[in-house]
C-alpha cells in the first residue's frame, strides 16, 4: 500500500496554471517528480467559480500532453475559472491538482496589432489590425478584441542609422491608419507596434518589424 501511495505523490501533476492569449485559453502543467513513468496519462476537469460539479474536458482524457485547450469552455470571459488535472499510471490515480482561479477579461494576455506598411516620398502610412479572438460572429468571421476592450496602438519608430534599441513613440490612439511623415530619404526605418489596453494597464508584446527605406 505504501508503494501505492509513494506513487500516487510522485506522479501527481505539478504547477496547473491557465495561459491565455487573445481569448486563445489552455491549461498547462507539468509532469509530477516520477519523470520515469512513461506510460503517465492525464485528466482534465473543468468548472465555472461557485459551481459544485467538475466537467470532464473529453478531449484530455487519458491523454498524454501537459497541455489543454479549455478556449471553448471559458468563453464566457467575465466569470472566473477553475482547471484540475490529475495523472495515471500502472493503474494508480493522483489526487487533483488545482489551477488558480482565472478570469478571462482580466487576464489574457493582448497580442500585437497587424501592421501594414505603405511608403512613399518622405512619409511612411502604417495600416494597423486589432488582433482577433477565438470566437466567431454568426456570419463566421472571427471577432477582434476592439469588441471586448478599448484598446489603443502605440506606434514605434526604430531609426537603423541611430541605436538598435532605441524605439521612438510616434503615435498613441486608436486610429487604425497612421501616417508618419519627415523621415529623411535613405535612412533604414523599422516600425513596431503594440496594443495597449488602457483598463488594465497592460500591453502586448511588439509586432513584428516592418523595415523600410525611403
Amino acid at each position: 500500500v505504501l508503494e501505492n501511495q509513494d506513487l500516487q505523490d510522485l506522479i501527481k501533476p505539478q504547477k496547473v496554471e491557465f495561459r491565455s492569449l487573445n481569448f486563445n485559453s489552455t491549461l498547462h502543467w507539468q509532469p509530477g517528480r516520477a519523470r520515469e513513468a512513461r506510460d503517465t496519462v492525464y485528466f482534465v476537469q473543468y468548472k465555472v467559480y461557485g459551481q459544485s460539479t467538475w466537467q470532464n474536458k473529453d478531449d484530455c482524457w487519458g491523454i498524454q500532453n501537459h497541455v489543454c485547450d479549455l478556449t471553448n469552455e471559458t468563453s464566457d470571459i467575465q466569470e472566473p475559472y477553475y482547471g484540475r488535472v490529475k495523472a495515471a499510471s500502472a493503474g494508480i490515480y493522483s489526487d487533483w491538482s488545482l489551477s488558480c482561479r482565472f478570469t478571462p477579461w482580466r487576464e489574457t494576455m493582448i497580442g500585437p496589432p497587424m501592421v501594414t506598411v505603405v511608403h512613399s516620398n518622405k512619409s511612411v502610412t502604417l495600416k494597423l489590425q486589432a488582433p482577433r479572438s477565438p470566437y466567431k460572429r454568426k456570419r463566421g468571421s472571427k471577432i477582434p478584441m476592439t469588441n471586448y476592450y478599448d484598446l489603443l496602438y502605440q506606434v514605434f519608430v526604430i531609426n537603423n542609422l541611430l541605436d538598435e534599441q532605441h524605439r521612438a513613440l510616434v503615435y498613441e490612439g486608436k486610429d487604425k491608419v497612421i501616417k508618419i511623415e519627415d523621415l529623411r530619404p535613405g535612412v533604414s526605418y523599422c516600425m513596431v507596434a503594440k496594443t495597449y489596453v488602457p483598463a488594465l494597464d497592460r500591453s502586448s508584446a511588439y509586432s513584428s518589424r516592418q523595415c523600410t527605406v525611403l
